[in-house]
């Protein structure tokens, strides 16, 4: 059977086992026999399940690992992977991806997915890789500590240049580091609520900002205004192009003196129809 830690969306597991079982056994296997396998009054049940049409409870979950026949492991491993994916906000995700990460299978297959995730899960990786593009810069844990705002702690800053260099984010190039393009290729489940977690801690770095920064080191400004459905597509276009415009142009700097963060916010005030 295939191999639960490659998965992190339960249901695109049990599609792919369903179609593996058809597979290998024809007409031997269907719905129906699956729910009787699980003790399921519902011939039908796992089909509503795969499709998204019902979820699962502590009872089902049970039910479903018998009908799998997973060991121990692999039946905690389901368990959390159902909580993951149907809980309704990040901390619970965070939360339940704590709990899929500690398995010891889930790092051997996924180690380069986790540290991805750690990666965008801490605004300061982001910071220190192009902390590494100003002239000044030293491969100094202590050095790199103070000279971020707010300052981390010498221990998290080791971290960020063993982890930078493990992504291949950094590299050393004549005896010093410097940054190395790469390409991140990971679980949209996991991508996503990595890059939730980063957004979250830019913002709380931006409110803290108002007080820490002086003006002249910072532009923060705002604008309410009620929009059509129309309308708010059209400045979410230009948000997302004058992004990518002011990065190409950025980017091309050839003597930065130090980093800074750039956050875009569009969001309701009022429920939307």
């Amino acid at each position: 059977m295939r191999d639960i830690y490659n998965y992190l969306d339960y249901r695109r597991f049990l599609k792919n086992y369903y179609a593996e079982q058809k597979d290998k056994k024809g007409s031997a296997f269907s719905f129906r026999s699956f729910a009787r396998q699980a003790g399921l009054s519902s011939p039908n049940f796992l089909k509503l399940v795969m499709d998204g049409k019902r979820n699962l409870g502590p009872d089902g979950i049970k039910s479903f690992a018998k009908a799998l026949k997973l060991s121990k492991e692999d039946a905690v491993y389901f368990e959390n992977l159902v909580h993951f994916n149907q809980c309704s906000t990040d901390d619970e995700r965070n939360e339940w991806y704590k709990r899929l990460s500690a398995s010891k299978k889930y790092r051997e297959v996924r180690e380069i997915e986790k540290d991805y995730f750690v990666y965008f899960s801490r605004w300061y990786y982001a910071a220190v890789r192009e902390l590494v593009l100003l002239p000044d810069f030293k491969e100094d844990p202590d050095w790199i500590s103070r000279r971020l705002s707010p300052p981390i702690t010498v221990k998290e800053a080791e971290t960020a240049l063993e982890l930078l260099q493990k992504l291949g984010f950094l590299k050393r190039q004549k005896g010093k580091l410097v940054q190395a393009e790469q390409n991140i290729t990971t679980a949209r489940e996991i991508i996503s609520l990595a890059i939730a977690n980063f957004h979250r801690q830019m913002i709380q770095r931006a409110a803290e900002s108002i007080d820490r920064t002086k003006p002249e080191r910072r532009d923060i400004s705002s604008l309410t205004i009620a929009l059509s459905r129309e309308k708010f597509q059209e400045a979410k276009r230009r948000i997302q192009e004058f992004r990518r415009e002011l990065n190409v142009l950025l980017s091309e700097d050839a003597s930065p003196d130090s980093v800074y963060q750039i956050n875009f916010q569009l969001f309701n005030l009022s429920e939307v129809l």
